[in-house]
């Protein structure tokens, strides 16, 4: 038998109702692995150790993983941008290094009703910036697979602890592709749900028209069990989609013959890795195999997503972010002359330069002067790519798309130059500008490091997602590759 942290969630849930093992037997496994991998890979930015072995004596107290629950008594990790009451909430920033929320998030608070065990919160890009986790303010994360390399980003302390094995799954944050992208590169399972089908209550906002949370997991199977706890209304969220939540694991038949799926040749050109366009293209002649029906087409909008994301993401970030002056919460200078000098130096001292750049392209594009030649002609492109996915999901079931244009680069590689960073999220913002879901699923592997394929469907449309990636991981065998690390 395999060792109890390589197991997927579902693997473990089985293990718990046969009275196989008990949460506290799952969950030291997985601070025992911690210990022995973190120093490699720097996945976390706190570990609560303490906090759940707490938890997972009470699951085991209670049998609680007999109460229906797919979740209970299952070690889990939060990404760093997620409120946890008492628990320091970072987003990777000096900014927020000691800040200590008052309350959980939506999302923290239903994963704690279906009994889950926090494990700790994961290293990110600083408030969810970029695309490599090499702007943290703490320290970069690295690849599991070759920890010379990036796990991508902004989720990817969430995606190296799911790729070694330190978690079961973790819950990310996706504005452009911070989910899946890091997915792709780490060789898991990543689910961006439809804009407003999963609270954004207590997620620490970058750009509140695109963020969206969803689950970071080792299979399909479990994305859909992770999914069936967190999503739902939430009046406390002005967006959030009031509608009846299916139960995602019922679309997990292994079958998609009749499924229609479009290839948009726009992913497929310039700037793709060769041997990530041979493993998405050898994934859909498997999706032929299995009787779904795949044919090319063409997206011409989505070409200008890229500057489009790069105008609407920066300028509400500089709106969000003006919250941290140094004086309600988060870092202070408390040895300014004055309040003004105070709330700049506080400024200059709590954010890195990243989040400084995107304060400053934001603060620009809304400017007295700009705003129509930049954010309003931004916000008009997004409209014209939101009709062309409409206009594609009147043919297709699903489009499929490689869900990074490159494997994990080294560290380092990109930093000095952060337009070429910009462009590792190049598969992924489509989804993020129509607010429609999207699944990376491992496909392959280029050079030995992983390889993934992005599934993208019309508003709501989650179980056609999840019944397409199970029928795929179901014929092929990435699902069981592991790192050696």
């Amino acid at each position: 038998m395999p060792a109890l942290y390589n197991l997927t969630l579902q693997e473990v849930h089985n293990l718990l109702r046969n009275r196989d093992a008990s949460s506290v037997e799952i969950t030291q496994a997985c601070l025992d692995r911690i210990s022995q991998v973190e120093s490699k890979i720097n996945a976390f930015v706190t570990v609560t150790g303490e906090l759940a072995l707490q938890q997972a004596r009470q699951v085991d107290d209670n049998r609680s993983y007999d109460q229906g629950s797919a979740l209970a008594g299952i070690p889990f990790q939060s990404k760093d941008v997620i409120c946890t009451r008492g628990i320091r909430t970072t987003c990777s920033s000096r900014m927020l290094e000691n800040f200590f929320p008052p309350y959980d998030a939506t999302v923290m608070e239903k994963i704690y009703a279906n009994h889950g065990v926090l494990l700790g919160k994961g290293n990110m890009d600083e408030f969810a910036m970029g695309s490599s986790t090499e702007h943290s303010a703490f320290y970069p994360t690295r690849n599991p697979w070759d920890t010379s390399r990036v796990p991508g980003g902004s989720s990817g302390g969430s995606a190296a602890a799911v790729a070694a094995d330190e978690v079961y799954y973790a819950l990310g944050s996706d504005t452009g592709g911070s989910i899946r992208q890091p997915a792709s590169l780490c060789g898991i399972v990543a689910l961006k749900p439809t804009y407003g089908l999963v609270s954004r209550y207590g997620l620490i906002a970058f750009a509140s028209s695109l963020d969206q949370i969803g689950p970071m997991t080792k299979s399909v199977a479990d994305a859909a069990l992770v999914l069936n706890a967190v999503a739902g209304y939430d009046p406390r969220d002005s967006t959030s989609i009031n509608t009846p939540i299916p139960d995602y694991s019922k679309f997990l038949t292994g079958e998609a013959n009749g499924m229609r799926v479009g290839v948009p040749k726009e992913f497929f050109g310039e700037g793709t890795q060769p041997g990530v366009l041979e493993a998405v293209n050898t994934a859909l002649n498997v999706l032929e195999g299995l009787g779904v029906s795949v044919e090319e087409t063409t997206l011409p909008s989505t070409r200008y997503a890229t500057a489009c994301y790069h105008i609407i993401a920066p300028s509400e970030c500089s709106a969000n972010l003006a919250r941290y002056d140094g004086v309600k919460f988060g870092h202070s200078n408390s040895e300014a002359a004055s309040i003004w000098d105070a709330m700049e130096m506080t400024r200059q001292e709590g954010f890195g330069p990243e989040v400084k750049r995107r304060i400053m392209l934001g603060a620009y594009a809304l400017s007295s002067g700009y705003y129509d030649a930049y954010y309003l002609k931004a916000q008009k492109v997004r409209t014209l790519i939101s009709r062309e996915l409409d206009e594609a999901f009147q043919k297709y079931d699903v489009l499929v798309t490689p869900s990074s244009p490159t494997v994990a680069f080294g560290l380092g590689e990109k930093t000095a130059n952060p337009l070429e960073m910009y462009l590792s999220d190049i598969c992924n913002i489509s989804a993020n500008m129509a607010g429609t879901p999207a699944i990376s699923v491992p496909c392959g592997f280029s050079d030995g490091l992983p390889v993934g394929m992005q599934l993208m469907g019309p508003a709501l449309s989650e179980p056609a997602l999840i019944r397409l990636g199970y029928a795929y991981e179901q014929s092929c065998r990435w699902r069981l590759s592991r790192p050696h690390i």
